[in-house]
């Protein structure tokens, strides 16, 4: 890689080479070359001054002699090792001895080095002799050397930082013109400075080195940004230089340009990086990945989805490449934004490019299916980890465990769960309040608090979250006296009851039936200065809707916005989904109609009350056209809204979109509930479609569902008057099983 050092307005090209400290070689400045010639100083402008001439203290007559003595015998004897050359000399060599042996051999770098060494282990060189040799380093290209000298001169113990810094500086500036004239010595010092964290000594360097003519390195710069940027306190800083230096000369590189994107990014100002992405192109600094995948980063973060797609195909189009970091960012966003199977395909795109993806990009995709309600597609990619050898951490693990509790299957939850354990993987809070709000909501109290206790014995603590959980299950199971008694040792444990405690008591007194005991608590909620928020009103209209009392939830609705709470689309759904339970559909599309207006945009679930609604009432194609509608607006279909479509389409006799849905939902990982499958079933045997009805019948078993009653009579009589007596007697077991048998036990229940 090329860069220059800028001296007078002139750029001289020059080759990196590697630095210690574990510095980056990329990042190391470029250090080859000489300085320009005296006739270059002299043609400088006024506002320059030369760098003085060096002067040494003159030596006696003795130390002239003991001087051409050293140097004679060292360049006579070089093949001998030179502590029995010098033994001689020890008693009477001091520090300016060191210097002066030094101008007669300096242009022997190897001997210069050696005389060094032996001069230090004797008696500490001055700083004079250190600069002089860091001189020679550069001179000679041995940065490292100089690298190492100078960093070791910082390292002396009880050292006087601010005070040895300024006579440092002075000692470099005068050894300077004698004693190497390689300006990229003062690219050397600025490293140290800024690796050290003395940001203000450094920029005041480069300050004084301005009076000389000299300006740093554009890499040695670049360190001196990527450390500001560092610091989020400093990023402001970072940009400031980054307008001002070039008035000083310093000619910015793409890597100067991500650096500052990636300050503004981290700043919020999305816009402004991406307009220095632009300007890139016009300051002859070509766009990189890195330049892209930071402003695509930021403008994920933001949530702007069609800036982000814009970018990666303005990229493409540039040749360029979407690396790791890219397709990360834009996975997180898609899955944050519902869209999951967008995200699922730039994961296939990301490995069609060669590029493994991560733990985190998986787990990431995980809980998006799972948030779905999509667990067949969860599942698929958790396999996919660990065939492509990427072990699942327990944060995919928890991802699992919650998308199955969400769906109610809680013993696939509790056997990945105990899966956790057989791999060595320990559950966190998490892990365990996600189980247990799980068979809270399923009414398994008494596993709930298993958990609970195993929590507390494994050595963590259930927070507020955790509390929240076993108080609204038992809400919700109606034992209002044990959750209070629940949250009494909640607070004598310290922890304070918050919005989230309230809404969720609230929530499963209104689940239970009690909702006037929910009004009161509200009430109460209040008179302990905890104001009821949203989510609070919308369980409250929630409840109404579903008793039809709309006239109350629209009063609710009032009282909200009079106290200034924003409606999100979950409030407008429990309305929604009111007006459809009541028969209201009229009010139903003029809702849906001002949510659109408004620029509130419907969910799935908006539209699928209104479908649920439409079918009931066998209008399929008022159906079909809030489908379409839906499609069109982005709104992706879910598992819900394929089993409502598919249940309407076979009431209406209309077989061949049904079955097209079947095949289109099943490739997009999503289940048929066990009424859509007899939905579907009857439907076909309604239209003699008998070998369609079997394979739905058969498909249905393998997933562990029961058919009613008719469907079993039907395929009772098929098999019998097939001869198949043996499937025959295994479907009389099954349909005794699943009818005679769990009635009884429901009834002992």
């Amino acid at each position: 890689m090329r860069s220059a050092i800028i001296f007078f307005g002139y750029s001289f090209p020059h080759f990196s080479c590697h630095a210690c400290m574990g510095f980056p070689p990329s990042r190391l400045p470029v250090l080859v070359g000489r300085y320009l010639s005296e006739r270059l100083y002299c043609s400088s402008s006024s506002n320059t001054r030369p760098f003085p001439d060096y002067s040494p203290k003159k030596p006696t007559i003795i130390d002239t002699q003991l001087v051409h003595q050293i140097s004679n015998a060292i360049k006579l004897r070089r093949s001998e090792p030179l502590c029995h050359i010098l033994k001689p000399y020890e008693s009477k060599f001091r520090s300016d001895h060191l210097i002066w042996v030094l101008m007669n051999i300096r242009h022997d770098y190897k001997l210069v080095l050696d005389f060094f060494d032996w001069a230090r282990l004797r008696r500490d060189p001055n700083l004079e002799a250190h600069c002089i040799i860091v001189q020679i380093a550069v001179a000679s290209k041995d940065l490292k050397l100089a690298h190492d000298l100078i960093c070791d001169f910082w390292a002396k113990p009880n050292l006087d930082i601010s005070h040895s810094l300024s006579h440092f500086v002075e000692r470099l500036i005068y050894t300077y013109k004698e004693w190497g004239s390689d300006p990229h010595v003062f690219d050397v010092f600025f490293q140290v400075l800024v690796e050290g964290g003395m940001l203000d000594e450094a920029r005041n360097f480069f300050d004084k080195l301005l009076n000389y003519g000299v300006v740093i390195s554009t890499d040695s710069c670049n360190l001196y940004l990527t450390r500001l940027s560092d610091s989020f306190d400093r990023l402001r800083m970072s940009i400031k230089i980054f307008n001002e230096f070039p008035q000083a000369g310093v000619h910015w590189n793409t890597t100067s340009c991500n650096i500052i994107i990636n300050s503004l990014c981290r700043l919020g100002r999305v816009k402004e990086a991406h307009r220095l992405l632009l300007q890139m192109n016009f300051r002859g600094d070509a766009p990189d990945v890195v330049s892209y995948s930071t402003v695509i980063n930021g403008y994920c973060l933001a949530g702007e989805l069609l800036k982000v797609l814009k970018l990666v195909q303005e990229m493409r189009m540039k040749g360029l490449k979407p690396n790791s970091y890219t397709y990360n960012s834009i996975i997180l966003l898609l899955c944050k934004s519902g869209k999951v199977d967008g995200a699922e395909k730039f994961l296939r795109e990301m490995m069609d490019q060669g590029i493994i993806p991560d733990t985190v990009v998986y787990t990431t995709l995980i809980d998006g299916f799972c948030k779905l309600g999509n667990i067949q597609a969860a599942f698929k990619l958790f396999d996919e980890m660990e065939e492509q050898k990427i072990v699942p951490d327990f944060i995919a693990y928890t991802a699992i465990i919650c998308g199955l509790c969400q769906c109610g299957k809680m013993m696939e939850a509790d056997k990945v769960f105990n899966e956790m354990f057989s791999r060595g993987l320990e559950p966190d809070e998490v892990t365990y309040t996600t189980l247990i709000d799980g068979y809270c909501k399923s009414g398994e109290m008494k596993k709930a608090f298993s958990l609970h206790n195993q929590m507390v014995q494994s050595g963590l603590t259930p927070n507020v979250v955790t509390y929240t959980a076993l108080a609204d299950g038992l809400c919700k199971l109606g034992q209002i006296d044990t959750a209070n008694e629940l949250l009494h040792e909640m607070c004598r444990k310290g922890l304070q009851l918050n919005i989230c405690t309230y809404n969720s008591l609230v929530n499963g007194l209104c689940k239970s039936g009690n909702i006037g005991q929910a009004v009161k608590l509200m009430e109460e909620m209040e008179m302990a200065g905890m104001h009821p928020d949203t989510i609070t009103f919308t369980t409250l209209m929630d409840s109404y809707c579903k008793t039809g009392e709309m006239v109350k939830a629209h009063k609710l609705l009032q009282e909200m916005l009079d106290r200034g709470l924003q409606p999100t689309v979950v409030t407008f759904n429990v309305l929604m989904n009111g007006f459809c339970l009541s028969g209201m559909l009229e009010d139903g599309e003029r809702l849906l109609g001002w949510m659109l207006d408004k620029g509130i945009m419907p969910n799935t679930t908006t539209y699928n009350s209104l479908m649920k609604q439409y079918c009931i009432k066998n209008n399929m194609r008022g159906t079909t056209e809030i489908y379409r509608g839906m499609c069109a607006r982005g709104v992706m279909p879910d598992s819900n809204t394929y089993n409502i479509l598919i249940k309407g389409h076979c009431k209406a006799r209309n077989m061949k979109e049904a079955w097209f849905l079947h095949k289109e939902m099943v490739e997009k990982g999503f289940n048929l509930t066990a009424s859509s499958y007899i939905s579907l079933i009857k439907g076909f045997f309604k239209r003699k479609k008998i070998l369609e009805a079997r394979e739905l019948f058969e498909e249905m078993r393998r997933e562990g569902m029961a058919a009613d009653a008719e469907i079993y009579n039907f395929f009772l009589d098929i098999n019998y008057e097939e001869g198949n007596m043996e499937i025959a007697l295994e479907l009389c077991d099954e349909a005794i099983e699943n009818f005679l048998l769990n009635r009884v036990k429901n009834k002992k229940q």
